[in-house]
């Protein structure tokens, strides 16, 4: 997980994108070892040095679909350091190098309870 954040004092809602995934050939070709090698020296300093206030989680999903390999969850602080966050994952092999991008869905949780100023209809097990 990358994590880079810094309070922004913004009250914007934060920024959730989806990133739909499929991993290439030259990807799959490099060693366990080397990708994380690949993804801490190529990638992650590029996104550390060109943003701040965005955070990442990853699913593998190659399991259950032929459409994509992975979904590469990105919260943002903002709807700017999402923009700087694509900007700087377009400056390395992370896209359309190692990863095809097929598909990216960006939302706010919970939009339409704080446009109408309701609470969340949504299911929470504690």
């Amino acid at each position: 997980m990358v994590a880079i954040t810094a309070p922004t004092g913004n009250s914007e809602p934060p920024v959730t994108a989806f990133m739909l995934v499929k991993t290439t050939p030259e990807w799959l070709a490099l060693t366990v070892p080397e990708r994380i090698d690949a993804f801490t020296t190529q990638v992650v300093p590029t996104i550390e040095a060109r943003t701040t206030g965005v955070r990442s989680r990853f699913y593998d999903t190659e399991f259950y679909s032929a459409r994509v390999t992975d979904v590469w969850v990105w919260e943002a602080d903002d709807h700017h350091a999402y923009q700087l966050l694509i900007d700087a994952l377009r400056e390395t092999p992370f896209w359309d190098r190692y990863f095809e991008v097929v598909d990216i869905l960006v939302g706010t949780e919970n939009g339409y309870a704080r446009n109408y100023n309701i609470d969340p209809a949504a299911t929470i097990s504690t």
